[in-house]
């Protein structure tokens, strides 16, 4: 029961750092020198000298910003109140209210990765050599592992 519990944390780290590293880091479009994120355009037009703006004020952009926010937000919720319940909750009791949260923080970062795919073409020029940075395949890859945890944490049962 004890390398189950582990397990469940270590997957719930893990998935709490991938939402913190996609979330800041600038690396979620890269083309010809440009690196772009939720936050700034950074370009590095003489070489080493690297130049940041602030990203656009598009709305779709303030939703992206947000949901991401909101992922981490509802994942770190998750978190304390797992260890709650852990000491609170009855025996035979489910940690229903914590997987709720690690699910809606799963839903969070599929809708801003989506959003993000469908209308990134809109902030840039377009053009044909571009591709995604590891920041954005950070978030679609904590998408599917919030959910498993969150899942996990619904079916989970106390034991004494």
């Amino acid at each position: 029961m004890l390398l189950l519990l582990l397990g469940i944390i270590v997957l719930h780290v893990a998935v709490l750092v991938l939402l913190f590293v996609s979330t800041i880091v600038s690396q979620w479009f890269m083309s010809n020198g440009h690196m772009m994120d939720l936050w700034q355009n950074c370009s590095m037009p003489g070489g080493n000298t690297r130049v940041c703006v602030l990203s656009s004020t598009n709305e779709w952009l303030q939703s992206v910003q947000a949901t991401m926010i909101l992922s981490i937000i509802f994942s770190v919720l998750s978190l304390f109140l797992f260890f709650y319940q852990l000491f609170t909750i009855t025996k035979g009791g489910r940690f229903y209210l914590t997987g709720i949260f690690q699910i809606l923080a799963g839903l969070c970062v599929m809708s801003a990765a989506s959003i993000y795919t469908v209308r990134h073409t809109e902030w840039h020029i377009y053009n044909s050599d571009y591709s995604y940075g590891f920041a954005y395949i950070l978030a679609w890859v904590a998408f599917p592992l919030a959910l498993l945890s969150g899942f996990i944490y619904v079916i989970l049962r106390k034991r004494d």
